[in-house]
């Protein structure tokens, strides 16, 4: 590439979304960020965003470029780091990537590490997808299910993500607790979409040979948790989380609803210090929390 400036420019508009905060982080002027993008574009010969009103979105060349400018800017930084000599400091952009199911219960152990190193940022993903490690999107990952098996990363098992099934007072009052897994059949169940249709203990429920009815299904955690917490109907919540609620048990956890939590870094990142200071403090936070 010609021009790395352009390609750096590029990445902070797919990163901030508008052309104005990717010049204030940039210290440039907004037409110099236009100016960069259009001679990009008209290099490679395709279109890297789309533009409206609200700003600039990436297209598929546009994050597959952003994708690789990523990985090289790692590389290049920990190589400055090393030719320094200065690889000790715990600080710049950090990116963890997990699951919206997960995030509730994480967020404490990431304040804790905001507070031991306050020259970090940190940016958390939360998405169904998978970010790439490989490509730089992320320098770890916190996921739930089968362990990971892409090339190239290291795994390390952190515990198992446990929950029960727990309804609010009011629900009770008017319907009961249910008695047995049969009695399940009877009650009104609030799922959340995406993660918990993928887990465990939503496949057992499916499972059933009569399955209870799912009256209300949401993509958001809150609207998950106030719609059992108003009596809309039962579901599947963390001990944590249900006594935050003041939900009651109304089903202790079976074995079958369990998932392994798995922590997940790339080769080429896993000895940066300031992945190592995150690792060593989710693995801390963990063992008191998941094991």
């Amino acid at each position: 590439m010609d021009n790395w400036d352009e390609v750096k420019t590029a990445l902070h508009v797919a990163r901030i979304g508008t052309v104005s905060g990717a010049a204030e982080v940039l210290g440039v002027h907004h037409a110099t960020v236009i100016r960069h993008i259009d001679a990009l574009e008209e290099r490679l010969g395709v279109k890297l965003f789309q533009r409206h009103p609200r700003g600039y979105t990436a297209t598929e060349a546009g994050e597959d470029l952003c994708r690789v400018a990523q990985t090289a800017q790692e590389q290049f930084a920990q190589f400055a780091s090393r030719a320094r000599g200065q690889g000790d400091s715990v600080s710049g952009e950090l990116v963890v990537t997990t699951l919206s199911l997960l995030t509730p219960k994480l967020t404490p152990m990431f304040s804790s590490f905001l507070d031991a190193y306050p020259d970090i940022n940190l940016r958390i993903l939360s998405d169904e997808r998978v970010f790439k490690l490989e490509y730089g999107e992320a320098h770890l990952a916190i996921r739930l299910g089968k362990m990971p098996d892409e090339p190239d990363n290291i795994v390390i098992p952190l515990g198992r993500f446990r929950n029960a099934i727990y309804g609010s007072p009011a629900y009770f009052a008017a319907r009961g607790k249910p008695q047995s897994v049969e009695d399940l059949a009877h009650h009104k169940f609030v799922m959340q979409i995406g993660d918990s249709v993928r887990a465990p203990f939503a496949r057992w429920l499916h499972a059933l040979p009569t399955p209870p009815r799912e009256v209300m299904q949401t993509t958001s955690m809150t609207a998950h948790d106030l719609a059992i917490q108003s009596g809309v109907g039962l579901g599947f919540v963390s001990q944590a989380r249900a006594v935050g609620l003041g939900l009651e048990l109304a089903m202790a956890e079976q074995p079958e609803w369990g998932d392994d939590i798995w922590l997940v870094t790339h080769m080429d990142l896993h000895k940066m210090t300031k992945v190592q200071a995150m690792i060593q403090h989710i693995k801390k936070w963990a063992k008191e929390n998941w094991t």
